[in-house]
């Protein structure tokens, strides 16, 4: 299966709800790579690299969110595949 990355945005009542905590266990899930943070203007945004199939589970699983969360959308855009990169996790700029 062929690796991808993808960046995504997501739209809602996203934030204060434990949104990328769910994200980072989502993807742990799937064995992705990448980062999640939330953003200035109330969304948040990430990248997710791994096998195609498992970015598209994940993205259906950010579709739904946390039980506190509003989903209202999910854009996703592909990225170059980051060679090295080891973990999904938080953070509060990315690289």
């Amino acid at each position: 299966m062929a690796i991808k990355r993808i960046h995504f945005l997501v739209h809602g009542s996203v934030q204060g709800v434990f949104y990328r905590k769910f994200a980072v266990d989502a993807a742990r899930k799937y064995s992705l790579t990448g980062f999640v943070r939330n953003i200035p203007n109330g969304k948040v945004e990430g990248e997710a690299q791994g096998e195609e199939d498992l970015i598209r589970q994940f993205v259906k699983d950010l579709d739904k969110g946390p039980e506190l969360a509003n989903v209202i959308r999910v854009d996703q855009s592909e990225k170059e595949v980051v060679d090295g990169e080891t973990e999904f996790r938080k953070v509060k700029n990315p690289r």
